[in-house]
């Protein structure tokens, strides 16, 4: 599993890493091409792509796409630009097609947009998210569809996309507390999404059925209320790391997806980190 930006308070270009399958604490992996927060991340088995951020002096907005190869540690690469310069973005992902969605540009957008993850190159128009939530989306992924959750100004939506076509989203149901800012992680049948702000700190989690559609079903807690908080999964395990408690911190929990249950602990981020970009070679839409 990979981190990438984010705050802790200021800008961070760090990377790290942890093994999902074990628990412990997360190691340096490189640094991305500047320090941003808002990062959008999706990821194939081979490659992770950092998308989008922004940075100081705010209000800074960045249409960078960069990405590393996971297997390996080292610095991003250049892989081309988004449509537009925006920040708090929301990606998606199968192993052929990454999606990212909503952010604010500055203004709130529901534009989505999409990339192929083996190649390098710009952004493409993919459709619209079915409202403008600009700040703090959650996202979960199978092989075929993408769900884009809550958001600002604290929504209870629930969209899902299919994710080898384009087109605009289309509604899935309800979280039982809407939340902006909380963390997204799927194994291929499940989509789990923890904490978030609305209109307090929130240590909620819960999960929806991606094949189907319907609202979203209490599966416990995290270890503590927890917004700007990032997941990330190998489809057994989910991960969730950082955030803020209020205090930023480095904590990792950990939940089996196929489960229901309150979060145990994981290990620390080699810093403290929130609100920034995660994805790993083994999640909920890698086959």
């Amino acid at each position: 599993g990979l981190n990438g930006g984010g705050n802790d308070p200021a800008n961070t270009n760090l990377i790290s890493y942890f093994t999902i399958a074990s628990t412990g604490n997360g190691f340096d992996f490189g640094d991305l091409s500047g320090a941003r927060t808002g990062v959008g991340a999706c990821s194939s088995s081979t490659r992770g792509v950092f998308a989008g951020g922004g940075g100081s002096p705010a209000p800074a907005f960045f249409n960078t796409i960069e990405y590393v190869t996971i297997a390996t540690t080292g610095d991003t690469q250049d892989f081309g630009d988004l449509d537009d310069e925006r920040r708090n973005i929301t990606g998606v992902s199968n192993q052929t097609r990454g999606v990212w969605g909503g952010g604010t540009t500055p203004t709130s957008t529901n534009v989505m947009q999409f990339i192929t993850i083996a190649t390098l190159g710009n952004a493409q128009d993919f459709g619209d998210t079915t409202s403008a939530r600009g700040f703090g989306m959650a996202g979960a992924s199978s092989p075929t569809r993408g769900l884009f959750v809550g958001g600002s100004p604290g929504s209870d939506i629930i969209d899902y996309i299919t994710i080898a076509s384009t087109g605009d989203a289309k509604d899935f149901g309800d979280l039982i507390t809407g939340v902006f800012n909380g963390a997204g992680t799927s194994s291929n049948t499940r989509g789990i999404f923890a904490g978030g702000y609305n209109p307090t700190l929130q240590d909620n989690i819960e999960y929806v059925t991606i094949a189907s559609k319907g609202d979203a079903t209490d599966f416990g807690n995290l270890i503590a209320t927890n917004q700007g908080i990032r997941g990330t999964s190998n489809k057994i395990r989910g991960v969730f790391s950082g955030g803020d408690t209020p205090t930023i911190t480095n904590t990792m929990q950990y939940i089996t997806i196929s489960s229901t249950g309150d979060a145990k602990d994981f290990g620390d981020l080699n810093s403290t980190v929130e609100s920034h970009g995660s994805c790993s070679d083994s999640h909920g839409g890698v086959e």
